[in-house]
Parts: C-alpha cells; sequence; structure tokens
C-alpha cells in the first residue's frame, strides 16, 4: 500500500497494509453495542435506547418522520419507466425519469428511518414490510446507474442498459449506500422476518458495485493493492489514476466504502475494499488545493468535500480512530470553504454550475457541523447551527440519502443544536482571496453594505462557465450583480454542446465583450497578473488572454471596496484591434430602471436599491436586455427575469469606470 498513497492520507499507508487493517476493522466489529454490531456509526434498531431513550433522536423529527411514513404506506411507490430512462438519448430529457427514481429512493430512506423509530411494537411489522418492498424494488430495478452517465450507448448503441457491464457511477453507488445503511440498521429485523432478503442485498451489490469496483485493479501479493489498473478495461474517469480526480472520486469511493464495511462478507475482500476505497479518497484530497477552494462552486462542495468528510468519518469509527482525518490541513481547508464564501443568510458568493441560494435544496449541515467542532473552526460550526432550526427538514434530508440522515439522527451535539431557531449568526468574512481559484471576497465589518466578489481563474475549470473575470456586488447579503448560475442539466450540459446554452456563455456573465468576442473555451484562456491590492478590499487582472483572437491587445479590469462598503468601483481598460463595438456587460437581478443618468436595481430581496453609474473617456451608450426565466433553478435564484446592462463603447482604446453605490 505504501505505494499508492501519495496525498494528504500518506501516513495512514501502514495502518492500510492488509494485516494490520483486517485486525482493526475486526475489532471494531466485535465492539458493537446491543443486537450485533456495526462497523457504520450508526446503532441498530434493536438498540431501543439509542433510538427511543432521551439521548435518542429529537422527538419532534422521529414523531414527524413516522407519521410521513405511515402515511405514504398507502401510496403506490413511484416507478422509474424505461421509456423515461431511454429518453436522455433520444431527446435529451433526464428529468423524466430522475423524479420518480429519486421520489422512490427519498421514499425509502424515509421508510427505513421510520422503522427503526417506530414507538408502536404492533405497528412495527408493517414498517418493516414497509422496508422490504423497497428493499425488493431496487434489487429488482434494471439499473442503478443514472441515464446520464451509463455507457451502454456509447459502447452498444443502446438506449437502455447493458446489465451484464454494471455502470459503476453516483447512482449505483447511491443504492448500494442506502443498502447498506439499511442493514447495518434493520438488517437483524429484517432477516428475523423475511429470511432471505439480505442474501438478495449482498448479491446484488456485489454483482453491480463492488465486483466491477475490484475487477477494475491489479491485485499486489497476499490481497495489497499496488494501484495499477488491470490493462484494457474501460477507464471510469473518476477514479482519478488516469486522470484528475473530482467530486465523484469522493462521491463513489466514499459509498463503495459504506458498502463494504457493511455487506462484505469475505475479509480478505472487505480489507481490499476498504483499502482501495481509501486510496480514492487519498487522490481526491490530494488535488483539493491548499487554500480548500472548490472551482465547481459552493453547492459543489457539497457533492464532493462534504462526501470526503463523511467517507473520512466513516473510517474513523470503523477504525477505532486510528484512520482519524481530523488533523490534516487540507481538511481544515476544506471545512473553511463554505463559510468563506457567504454573502448573508440566504445567499453565498456563486460561480460555475453552483446556485446562489443557500437553501435551493436540503444540505447536510451536520456534517459540516460535526467537522467544524473536529476541527475547532467555530466559523463553521455557527454557520451550520443557524440552519440547524426548529423544524423537521433541517434533520431529515432525504435528497441526500441514509448515508446524511441516518448520521444527522443520531448525533447528539446536532440535535442539541437545534431549538435556537439559528441564534447563533453565522461569521461573516471581510477579506477572503483564495490564490487557487481567483476569487476574491471584500465586504465590510457588519452584513449591512456591499460586497465585492471578483472571480479570476480560467476556463477550463470543472463545471466551467465562461465567466474570467467576472465582477458581482451584493446590496446587504443580496446579490444585485449577478452570475446567473445553474440551470437544469440535460444532455446538452455536459456535451460539445455546453456552450450553447446562454447561461454558462460570457455574454450572460458581468464581463466584457471586446469587439462582440466572447471568451473561449479551455484552460489556455483566462486571467493574467492578478494582483490583490488595497489590502484586500480590490483585485486587478488582464482579461485579454481569456479572449480567442489577436485583436484583443490589452483589457485591465481593476475592482475595489471602498469605504465602509457603501460603494464599488471597476475600472476597465483597453486596446483593441478593429472598429466593431465593444461591450461591458453587467447582469443585474432585481427590478431595473434605465435613466440618462444611471441605473437603479432594487434586488430579488431587501429594502434599499443599488445605483450604477459610469463615466469614460470614449462615447458609451447605455440600454437594458431582460431575460425571461423558464428554468426551475434560474427561477428559484432569480424570480421571473434577469436583465443585462450594456455599456458600449466603439473606441480602440479607453477607460471605464462603473461604480456601484448603496442607497
Amino acid at each position: 500500500m505504501a505505494g499508492t498513497l501519495t496525498g494528504p492520507l500518506a501516513s495512514w499507508a501502514d495502518a492500510l497494509e492488509p494485516g494490520r487493517l483486517a485486525a482493526l476493522l475486526d475489532a471494531s466489529a466485535t465492539s458493537g453495542g446491543p443486537g450485533g454490531s456495526s462497523l457504520l456509526p450508526v446503532p441498530p434498531a434493536t438498540d431501543r435506547t439509542a433510538w427511543s431513550g432521551p439521548d435518542g433522536p429529537d422527538r419532534a423529527t422521529a414523531v414527524a418522520l413516522v407519521a410521513a411514513a405511515r402515511a405514504r404506506r398507502a401510496e403506490p411507490w413511484p416507478a422509474p419507466r424505461a421509456s423515461d430512462l431511454a429518453r436522455f438519448w433520444l431527446d435529451g430529457d433526464r428529468v423524466a425519469y430522475e423524479t420518480p427514481l429519486f421520489a422512490r429512493t427519498g421514499r425509502f430512506a424515509h421508510a427505513v428511518v421510520a422503522a427503526a423509530l417506530e414507538p408502536d411494537p404492533t405497528d412495527r411489522p408493517a414498517a418493516l414490510a414497509e422496508v422490504l418492498d423497497g428493499v425488493v424494488l431496487l434489487c429488482e430495478q434494471s439499473t442503478w446507474s443514472w441515464p446520464a452517465h451509463d455507457d451502454a450507448h456509447l459502447r452498444r448503441g443502446w438506449v437502455l442498459p447493458d446489465r451484464d457491464a454494471p455502470y459503476l457511477d453516483l447512482g449505483a453507488g447511491e443504492v448500494a449506500a442506502a443498502l447498506a445503511w439499511t442493514d447495518a440498521l434493520l438488517g437483524e429485523l429484517l432477516e428475523e422476518a423475511y429470511p432471505g432478503v439480505r442474501a438478495l442485498v449482498r448479491r446484488e451489490v456485489r454483482a453491480r458495485v463492488l465486483d466491477p469496483f475490484l475487477a477494475a485493479f491489479v491485485s499486489g501479493p497476499d490481497g495489497a493493492l499496488d494501484g495499477r489498473l488491470v490493462p484494457d478495461r474501460p477507464r471510469w474517469h473518476w477514479l482519478g489514476l488516469d486522470g484528475p480526480a473530482h467530486n465523484w472520486t469522493a462521491w463513489i469511493c466514499g459509498n463503495v466504502l459504506v458498502a463494504a464495511l457493511a455487506l462484505e462478507d469475505d475479509g480478505a475482500r472487505r480489507t481490499r475494499l476498504v483499502a482501495e476505497a481509501t486510496a480514492g479518497l487519498d487522490r481526491f484530497l490530494a488535488v483539493v488545493p491548499d487554500d480548500g477552494a472548490i472551482d465547481e462552486g459552493w453547492s459543489y462542495w457539497w457533492e464532493g468535500a462534504a462526501r470526503a468528510l463523511g467517507a473520512l468519518d466513516v473510517l474513523r469509527h470503523a477504525s477505532g480512530g486510528v484512520l482519524d482525518a481530523a488533523t490534516l490541513p487540507v481538511v481544515r481547508a476544506l471545512v473553511a470553504f463554505p463559510h468563506q464564501l457567504l454573502l448573508g443568510p440566504d445567499f453565498v458568493a456563486s460561480y460555475a454550475d453552483a446556485t446562489p441560494r443557500v437553501d435551493v435544496q436540503p444540505r447536510p449541515w451536520h456534517v459540516l457541523h460535526r467537522w467544524g467542532r473536529l476541527v475547532d473552526d467555530d466559523a463553521a460550526v455557527a454557520l451550520a447551527a443557524a440552519h440547524r432550526g426548529e423544524g423537521v427538514v433541517d434533520l431529515a434530508v432525504p435528497g441526500n440519502g441514509l448515508g446524511a440522515l441516518l448520521p444527522a439522527l443520531t448525533d447528539r451535539a446536532w440535535r442539541d443544536a437545534g431549538g435556537a431557531g439559528g441564534a447563533e449568526q453565522p461569521h461573516l468574512a471581510e477579506r477572503v482571496w483564495l490564490p487557487s481559484t481567483q476569487v476574491l471576497l471584500a465586504r465590510p465589518a457588519t452584513a449591512r453594505g456591499l460586497t465585492l466578489v471578483v472571480k479570476g481563474g480560467h476556463n477550463g475549470e470543472a463545471h466551467n462557465h465562461l465567466d474570467v473575470g467576472s465582477v458581482t456586488v451584493a446590496l446587504d447579503g443580496v446579490p444585485a450583480v449577478v452570475d446567473p448560475g445553474r440551470a437544469t442539466y440535460t444532455a446538452a450540459t455536459f456535451s460539445d454542446r455546453r456552450y450553447t446554452e446562454w447561461h454558462v456563455t460570457s455574454a450572460w456573465h458581468p464581463v466584457p465583450a471586446p469587439r462582440g468576442r466572447e471568451q473561449g473555451v479551455g484552460a489556455a484562456y483566462g486571467a493574467r497578473d492578478v494582483e490583490v491590492h488595497d489590502g484586500g478590499a480590490g483585485l486587478s487582472l488582464d482579461l485579454a488572454g481569456a479572449y480567442p483572437g489577436s485583436g484583443v491587445g490589452a483589457w485591465r479590469r481593476s475592482a475595489r471596496l471602498l469605504g465602509a462598503g457603501e460603494r464599488v468601483e471597476v475600472v476597465d481598460a483597453w486596446e483593441l484591434a478593429g472598429d466593431e463595438p465593444t461591450r461591458v456587460a453587467w447582469v443585474l437581478a432585481g427590478e431595473v430602471e434605465l435613466s440618462a443618468s444611471g441605473a437603479v436595481v432594487r434586488p430579488v430581496a431587501g429594502e434599499r436599491t443599488l445605483e450604477v453609474t459610469w463615466s469614460a473617456d470614449v462615447e458609451v451608450t447605455a440600454s437594458l436586455t431582460p431575460r425571461a426565466l423558464t428554468d426551475g433553478y434560474l427561477r428559484a435564484a432569480w424570480g421571473e427575469s434577469v436583465t443585462r446592462l450594456d455599456l458600449v463603447a466603439t473606441a480602440a482604446t479607453g477607460r471605464l469606470l462603473t461604480t456601484f453605490t448603496a442607497r
């Protein structure tokens, strides 16, 4: 193993040698509580003290989850249809199939938890029957992978999955992990009521997930792994061995880890699976920059970093505390990232395929809360606690699977963080500079005022939008000059048609269009000569390299927050060839009015307005271009429309000052 761990987890190499790792896992597996034991950090449902005693889940949540699950038993289970699965390849729609699919897995998660929480022994058989139905439905599902990821179409031209060659993707890992958490929680009770169900689960998880995962790797002596891939096998991009690791690496390896710990009964295989999944987590952590920044944006922290943190918590438990990542600098940096981009209670600084609203979907805030405690990051703890609230939804996050829901229910510190209604307000960083992504955030010392966010970077980033040099401005924590963010994913989103989608283009980001040009696609197109100034309150950068061709001789953009945070100034200075019009665009969210003296923006929330004025040493004309929003994600962020303020000049050289003032 010493040769396969080269990242932040390299110090674990000795503990991951087959003999020692097997001993660690065996020791943890024999030290459980009532009703058996589990290598997963959840007490079995047979431990009634853990599930119904004063130290168990909070009563309001337990009562609500049980009541909801009872009510749903009379309803038919959601039924994903093959014709909808095929639509991804026929017309690009992935939502028609995913909507009932996610509804099914969400109902299953609630059913499993409700069976553990069920206070009435006479109702427990019905609760277990509901779980059994969910287990069998999942095991009989023709594929666990999501249609956008399955490779049968690429390999064979099929629009349906190839059951003889299952694709291990996010969806397959999620189902395997859900069944593993179910077995750890209810396995004994289910087997007593329905003999053979545990064998069914193990067979399906082995065939669809564990066997394909192990088959990718060359095995070394005595079951040790040497990190090489088996030659001539199809490559999974998320392995991080013949390409960069990314959020899938953490997400899938974490789910493989959970499935192996709960469902693999062969000790040698279990050890191999745990070791290789841990090596995958190491590869993910190795590509995280020192500042902990996620180039995919805030939303994807939850789909990569948070998944990795959850998996590291499982490893900590399964190894009896020997494999403990809490002291690693990269982990501390990851934990800090969410609160560094916070704009206010409801919004975060957003770029790439991220969403700007904090609670656009349920988040497993307990993960951030727990790791904030482990690494002593009070700001992370405060941010998570502010979203704990008093309601049930804050704990019940079925959209994130049983791997999030069960730890949230059984973490006593997280349970006790509730009831304050978010009284502890999260810390708002005044100055943030993330050099790896070239993102700067500057704000005043209070929540009131303007927050400036400037992004450099390049156009080859993960989930990239053409946004080099983007300047966004929030007023009292609410974005007014905005990055539109993500829309609903389709077949075009991750294809060669990606940059035909308007919300991804530079034309609809707050960046210039020199001589009408849009930015180029790829890492070669990026910011140059980037400088932080004004004590971290400003950033200047050369944008000429973000545009293809030789006509952009120079474009220097400088942005800074002034005074007590009531004014932002952005200076654009350029030297161009040609005579086509040049546009400096500002994408505005809210009500916008244009007059001879400037523009006024009333953001989508808040009481004050943002005034936009400009002056230049060349002639500039101003106009508004509204854009109606029809996509659900974009409407949830900004309402019915966004508006682009276009400042247009034709001069070959010029200097434009745009000022944003809080009113």
